[in-house]
């Protein structure tokens, strides 16, 4: 009945209404509440609900844990002179700070404790795997790549704060990304399916 106002996407009690124009969006948001609050006697959550437009890449929104917003083509700019835009997603910011905040739980002092690094890693390689599995479908190399270097930081600071005054010269830089993959740290790089080859 209302399916000429837009497209619906809907996840559990999260969805968005995709419409072509703004008209359309308007009486789609109408459509929404009188269906939400009076046949059903739900309300749309207020800081959720907002019109978002796309064009261009004007503004983007956020939506399961992914940030979507229109980008130009530099490879159809530079070779036709054209301006097209197509619509990329990557983690959000708070989907960012969720896994950062995982990170540093499990590379915290309170893991002092832990004599071999690799039992570090195994507890971190779930979370870094889980989370580039859920992203790993879209435009998330860049967030990928600084997650990565996050875990890695993270990792020589425990070892830094572990050895204290016994840390010798040198040894700071054999803690390298490399030294890290060796024992088994999970890497994010490289594992990015863009959708035509997931």
């Amino acid at each position: 009945e209302h399916a000429h106002l837009g497209t619906l996407v809907r996840y559990a009690d999260d969805f968005v209404v995709m419409c072509d124009t703004a008209e359309q969006c308007e009486e789609a948001e109408r459509v929404v509440r009188e269906i939400l609050e009076g046949e059903l006697g739900l309300e749309l959550h207020p800081e959720k609900t907002r019109r978002v437009e796309l064009t261009e890449g004007k503004e983007g929104f956020d939506f399961l844990g992914c940030h979507l917003h229109k980008r130009m083509s530099g490879r159809i700019w530079e070779k036709y002179g054209r301006r097209r835009y197509y619509l990329q997603r990557w983690p959000s910011q708070s989907a960012m700070k969720r896994v950062r905040q995982r990170i540093h739980e499990l590379t915290s002092r309170r893991w002092n404790w832990v004599k071999d690094l690799r039992v570090l890693i195994r507890n971190l390689n779930p979370v870094l795997r889980g989370w580039g599995n859920y992203f790993r479908t879209g435009n998330a190399a860049k967030k990928f790549n600084q997650l990565d270097t996050y875990v890695y930081q993270r990792l020589r600071r425990f070892l830094v704060k572990r050895k204290g005054r016994n840390l010798k010269a040198g040894e700071f830089r054999k803690w390298d990304r490399d030294f890290f993959w060796s024992l088994g740290l999970h890497r994010l790089r490289g594992t990015v399916r863009y959708p035509g080859t997931a």
